[in-house]
């Protein structure tokens, strides 16, 4: 074998984790993300981002309120990728594959006597109309970005969901995630040994976040679960180094933002 690939494999070989525990959770409450927009429709996909499974563990804390360039700018690289080797979580799956939903329909519209649709915002002031028939703009008559009605598709309570957590961080019983911070029973169901894999062709049987394979990895086929802030795999073919965690082959080394800092 080649030098470097001598050194590839040794360094494959490391293990940041020496076992893992495959966590049930349980959902005692609807569970919205904004997963998509449709219109006046908000969708959940029947899945749950490690990234907010992260946050919900207490893993990690964003600030209150963001200020100055801050503003509007998701902190993942910051607030994830210090856990590196601590900590790690997969996104959360069904476990029979197919999730169930409920609908809801929101209304946030005035119930003044008198309202009307304006520029992203609902204007309940009459006087607010002639002045902007003028082109001028009351300080009452700033857009807004929230909306006002709407449908949202919501996973529906009592759905359960899987995944893998790394590390010895403890876990806590309960945990609230989503918009709505919805609540949800967190029960560990069995410790797994992890056992490096050499270099091969490998399909994987859970759910991975595209944002933290490694990028040396070979893909070769997947489903892609198009949700923000970070797009799922599922049923990925992969050529490279794995991990064996009990029943599921996995990709080695998977890391938040696939390790990457902020610098």
């Amino acid at each position: 074998m080649p030098q470097l690939e001598l050194l590839l494999a040794e360094s494959d070989s490391k293990l940041p984790f020496q076992t893992a525990r495959l966590v049930e959770l349980w959902c005692a409450e609807p569970v919205f993300f904004a997963s998509r927009e449709l219109s006046d429709t908000y969708y959940t996909e029947g899945t749950i981002g490690n990234y907010a499974l992260a946050y919900a563990l207490g893993w990690a804390r964003s600030p209150y309120r963001l200020t100055g360039q801050d503003t509007g700018r998701p902190r993942y690289l910051e607030d994830l990728t210090p856990l590196a080797e601590q900590c790690y979580i997969l996104p959360a799956w069904h476990i029979e594959g197919n999730a169930s939903f409920r609908f809801e329909r929101f209304n946030a519209l005035s119930d003044s006597y008198w309202y009307a649709m304006t520029n992203n915002r609902v204007a309940t002031a009459r006087e607010d109309l002639p002045l902007k028939r003028t082109g001028k703009k009351p300080n009452t008559f700033r857009p807004s970005n929230f909306p006002q009605t709407g449908r949202l598709r919501m996973i529906e309570r009592g759905n359960r969901f899987q995944t893998l957590v790394f590390g010895d961080r403890e876990v806590p019983e309960y945990i609230r995630v989503g918009k709505f911070t919805s609540k949800v029973r967190v029960d560990l169901l069995r410790k797994l040994t992890i056992t490096p894999l050499p270099q091969g062709e490998y399909r994987c049987n859970a759910y991975l976040s595209a944002a933290d394979i490694p990028s040396s990895l070979e893909l070769l086929a997947f489903d892609l679960i198009s949700m923000p802030p970070v797009s799922l795999l599922k049923n990925l073919r992969f050529r490279g180094a794995a991990w064996q965690v009990g029943d599921f082959i996995l990709p080695a080394n998977l890391k938040f933002c696939g390790g990457r800092n902020n610098e």
